[in-house]
């Protein structure tokens, strides 16, 4: 029996045990021009053992990954629920997602991981920042060239880093090269295109990492067809006080001033009816979407989309929310501090009323890494920024963070709390929410907290 990797499928030629293996894997297809079945890239590994158990001898030409001998140069002593996330995803046929909250060494049980396996691994992440730090990461602590294949690098070694982006771009190629997959963030993973990255892969072993694995489109579900279960888990308050340091969520509802008040209500007031006309419901399913739509068709339609925008920017930049920032200043000075927003302008707000320095999407890799070398030695003690450090990005410890705006997603809200829960010795970190009262701020803060992290 034959196996071959071919556009991102499996071949499977000789008979006539390729009947009986149909028989068995569903996914396995008759294709009439080849003798034989031809199967997706994920029912590799199943194909392989169905074969070996029937006493099949297989002449496996699929895959072109190797034995890979990383032997760890000198590293931490494992944490006991890191060795337990390891032994958990081993017994699991090295298959499946662990999920620990941000700062509690994720990145840690992937090293075990790679070590245990000694396969051809690709490590998978969602931005170029993260690209580097997993590249630098790998290079340390097993001493070999690591490849790259994104941002302008296509380097193909036995151990190689990629984005999501570029994963999907080129695994049709380079599915047959790895035998283990290592998917951070992986969240991310389950997007249409993305997926296609796991699909084409033909990996025995797979690995997601993510500190908040659901999703509010219910997609997270597909992940078990495409890494594995969820195999092992933690959240914060299992290894605060011990792993990640003891913390306090205080949240400080604000009051718009008179001329926001005023401001908001009448721009409420214009897409409200704009809905009420149309018959949509913001909360029903499709919602949003029925919405843009019906005011793409018109010029009210249109002045009540502008009239959503200008109630939310109200709500999140709110005159209020900035002085009660002042007072958290100076409540924590000499802290390192860092204030999260929605969106660039109030980022850019709070940079220039405070003096502070800002990090958006806009800015450069050498400036951020230079910002955030500062805000770790304390020249730079307050960052600004909008969604780029939600997650990925290593950022340095902190112990107060303070959240003027945001989506409604739980995940973000918990990696903003992560990000200040690096343990130090007599550590207490503090997570400010300020929430513009009398606003959809309020459901909005109420539908993030919804996790046990913050009860």
């Amino acid at each position: 029996m034959a196996l071959r990797f071919r556009a991102g499928t499996i071949e499977v030629t000789g008979q006539p045990t390729a009947a009986l293996l149909a028989l068995a894997l569903p996914s396995c297809v008759v294709d009439p021009r080849i003798p034989g079945l031809r199967a997706p890239s994920l029912a590799y590994a199943d194909i392989v053992l169905a074969l070996r158990d029937r006493g099949v001898i297989v002449d496996d030409m699929a895959r072109r990954y190797d034995t890979l001998a990383l032997v760890p140069r000198e590293a931490p002593t494992p944490r006991d629920y890191q060795r337990d996330a390891l032994s958990a995803w081993t017994k699991a046929r090295a298959r499946g997602v662990v999920v620990l909250p941000t700062g509690a060494g994720k990145t840690e049980v992937a090293l075990l991981a790679l070590a245990s396996r000694n396969r051809s691994a690709l490590v998978v992440a969602p931005t170029l920042d993260l690209v580097r730090q997993w590249h630098e990461a790998l290079g340390r602590r097993f001493g070999v060239d690591v490849g790259v294949v994104g941002g302008g690098e296509h380097t193909v070694l036995p151990l190689t880093v990629t984005t999501y982006d570029s994963a999907w771009l080129h695994m049709e190629h380079l599915g047959d090269r790895f035998g283990l997959v290592v998917f951070d963030e992986v969240h991310h993973l389950v997007a249409d295109s993305y997926a296609m990255a796991a699909r084409l892969s033909l990996a025995p072993y797979r690995l997601g990492l993510s500190a908040t694995p659901e999703r509010d489109d219910g997609r997270d579900a597909l992940l078990g067809e495409l890494v594995g279960p969820i195999v092992f888990r933690k959240e914060i308050d299992e290894l605060q006080g011990t792993f990640l340091a003891d913390y306090d969520v205080v949240r400080i509802d604000v009051t718009l001033d008179e001329d926001e008040r005023a401001q908001w209500a009448a721009a409420r007031a214009v897409y409200k009816e704009f809905l009420q006309r149309e018959r949509v419901s913001l909360g029903g399913p499709g919602g949003w979407d029925r919405f843009v739509q019906r005011a793409a068709r018109s010029p009210e339609g249109r002045q009540a989309l502008a009239a959503w925008r200008l109630q939310r920017r109200l709500a999140f930049g709110a005159a209020q929310k900035l002085e009660h920032v002042d007072a958290i200043l100076r409540r924590h000075r000499g802290a390192r501090v860092l204030v999260f927003s929605d969106d660039n302008a109030t980022a850019y707000a709070v940079a220039r009323r405070f003096l502070v320095p800002v990090i958006t999407h806009q800015t450069k890799v050498s400036e951020r890494t230079q910002l955030l070398r500062a805000f770790s030695d304390g020249t730079l003690p307050v960052l600004a920024t909008s969604r780029v450090l939600n997650e990925g990005v290593d950022v340095p410890d902190a112990q107060v963070a303070v959240v003027l705006s945001g989506t409604g997603s739980t995940r973000e809200h918990v990696q903003r709390l992560g990000r200040v829960l690096r343990p130090r010795p007599g550590k207490r970190a503090v997570l400010y929410e300020l929430v513009s009262a009398d606003t959809g701020e309020t459901y909005t803060s109420d539908k993030r907290r919804d996790h046990r992290a913050y009860r």
